[in-house]
């Protein structure tokens, strides 16, 4: 049952892959995300077999990402499984994305459903209710873009790959270290969305404040595009508190509209954080902060499973091999979906719940 959890726990360090050319390119480019999985992905799990000492013929099943994600790097994956399991005659298992993610807890610690989950990452935000291995209430999306990528963006616009201490890092990173230097009291971003009482989340708004202040700070500093700003830890501080927050009072909203609709259960409730945007620490301590006001336990896998890795898609194997549910012959024809929801949609009722939030003072030290 675990054989296969063996041998792609070895293919980590290869599907982090998409985090290094982040860092290279200031953001993921299709066509070089693609090529990479190309010339790697064979190499990969030859050696990922032969470091585990299991053969294929000893593997239960072979688990694939094959929705939503870059359909260009799905073409690659799910192509090379599909050969794959025709070759070794194995049963073939399909996964979601987000479905991994939030499923990635229970590898670690047992979690029992239902819980909620949020998932916050470069490419996706949503906020659901998990009632089983592939059952799921979709609360919240995005209706624009991503936290990971508005914080990559904004890094980006504030030239932080120039910056002596971030050359190395994400966008994200960059700002989460800077952030710890700058006052996020100088520049008061307003939370996006504070009208609207649904579960949604919108960061493009919030983005164009930030690019509105800095194009203003470049000004009055006599700076051109390019050039570090002294007030650059600000920048990053204020940014990163107003996506915190945004996240904590959309979360905070879902808690309230499962209490009052019983999703939960009454006795040890648990919301799951999990995506790239989730190792963020700053993000944890806010939601936190809501977590115990509202009597939840914050459970948050180890940074280095929040990020996208090849045992997040193994375990979800793991758990529908356990349940048989998705297991497919090897000669079935599966086509990768580039977008794709999660679950079953309940967003509209819960915007029709309009659920006001009581104050809450989210007040974090550096």
């Amino acid at each position: 049952m675990t054989l296969e959890l063996l041998c792609w726990r070895r293919m980590v360090s290869y599907l982090e892959s998409p985090c290094i050319h982040r860092k290279r390119t200031g953001g993921i480019i299709p066509t070089v995300a693609q090529q990479l999985h190309r010339e790697n992905i064979e190499r990969v799990v030859q050696e990922a077999l032969e470091r585990s000492g299991v053969t294929p013929n000893q593997l239960s099943a072979v688990a694939t990402t094959v929705k939503p994600g870059l359909a260009l790097s799905l073409g690659i994956g799910l192509d090379f499984s599909k050969r794959f399991v025709k070759e070794h005659n194995k049963p073939f298992i399909p996964i979601h994305h987000m479905e991994a993610h939030a499923l990635t807890a229970r590898m670690l610690q047992p979690i029992s459903f239902p819980f909620l989950v949020l998932l916050i990452s470069g490419g996706h935000s949503l906020l659901a209710v998990a009632q089983g291995v592939d059952d799921f209430l979709l609360l919240g999306h995005a209706l624009d873009e991503a936290p990971g990528d508005t914080l990559d963006k904004v890094a980006r616009r504030l030239s932080l790959t120039k910056h002596p201490r971030c050359s190395t890092m994400s966008g994200g990173q960059a700002i989460e270290l800077l952030a710890k230097d700058g006052d996020r009291t100088r520049f008061p971003f307003k939370t996006p969305m504070g009208q609207t009482y649904d579960c949604c989340f919108s960061f493009a708004g919030l983005r164009n404040q930030i690019t509105q202040t800095i194009m203003k700070k470049e000004a009055e500093e006599g700076v051109e595009q390019g050039t570090l700003l002294q007030c650059t830890n600000d920048i990053a501080a204020a940014t990163q508190h107003t996506v915190a927050c945004h996240l904590a009072k959309r979360t905070h909203r879902a808690i309230l509209f499962c209490k009052a609709n019983s999703l939960l259960p009454s006795d040890s409730p648990t919301l799951v954080v999990s995506g790239g945007v989730a190792s963020n620490q700053y993000i944890r301590k806010t939601l936190t902060i809501i977590t115990e006001e509202t009597g939840l336990q914050l459970v948050c896998p180890p940074a280095k499973f929040c990020t996208d890795n090849g045992v997040m898609i193994a375990w979800n194997g793991v758990e529908r091999l356990r349940e048989g549910k998705g297991i497919l012959s090897p000669d079935v024809n599966v086509c990768y979906e580039p977008k794709s929801p999660l679950g079953v949609d309940i967003t509209t009722e819960v915007k029709a719940a309009a659920i006001r939030l009581p104050s809450v003072k989210i007040k974090i030290p550096n």
